[in-house]
């Protein structure tokens, strides 16, 4: 029961202060990480992928995988739950009271200065995904020889993908959703 709630309490604290969509999670699912032990660095950098591959938003898929790998299904729905509640909550007071306060120059100040605050939490989060796969640090930290820092594959296949997806021709137009099987493909074909 414990887990549970303490589940709920971790997702819902999440869902309440990650402003700006489903990467702005990432730094509070790394804290997740580092306070309770439910899942390592490498773990985190799977949840990644696999929720920016299914449909579906990014933080929910991601509150939904924790939660399912550290309780089972209920404790899928409960992180899930926790991770949407905050959302909900506010959606109903803001509905009740903007429209009154929309044009208050407290308000309108107030959500100018939550900008720069989403940025700064998915820049964030994308420094830390870039670190989580790019880099190897507990290897490095284990053996302190440099070359084990880098991962060699994953900055092969990042090259590649900036090269496809910037500069050929061919390929510049297409989907994301290609690059992402595509590169899904690589990772089970080369065992990232």
């Amino acid at each position: 029961m414990m887990l549970y709630l303490r589940l709920f309490f971790e997702f819902f604290k999440t869902g309440m202060f990650a402003i700006g969509g489903g990467m702005a999670t990432l730094p509070f699912l790394y804290d997740i990480s580092t306070k309770t032990g439910w899942f390592t660095e490498a773990q985190l950098a799977d949840m990644i992928a696999v929720s920016e591959s299914t449909p579906g938003p990014i933080g929910v898929n991601m509150a939904t995988y924790v939660g399912f790998t550290t309780a089972g299904i209920p404790g899928a729905i409960i992180a899930t739950l926790g991770l949407v509640t905050p959302s909900v909550i506010v959606i109903l007071i803001v509905a009740r009271v903007l429209q009154a306060f929309r044009q208050n120059r407290y308000v309108d100040a107030a959500f100018y200065g939550l900008r720069p605050c989403s940025v700064g939490l998915i820049a964030a989060a994308g420094i830390l995904v870039v670190r989580i796969a790019m880099f190897r640090t507990e290897f490095y930290a284990q053996t302190g020889v440099i070359a084990d820092l880098f991962n060699g594959k994953a900055l092969l296949l990042a090259a590649a993908l900036v090269l496809l997806t910037r500069y050929v021709k061919k390929t510049k137009g297409l989907h994301p959703i290609v690059f992402i099987f595509a590169s899904a493909a690589v990772g089970v074909l080369f065992r990232f």
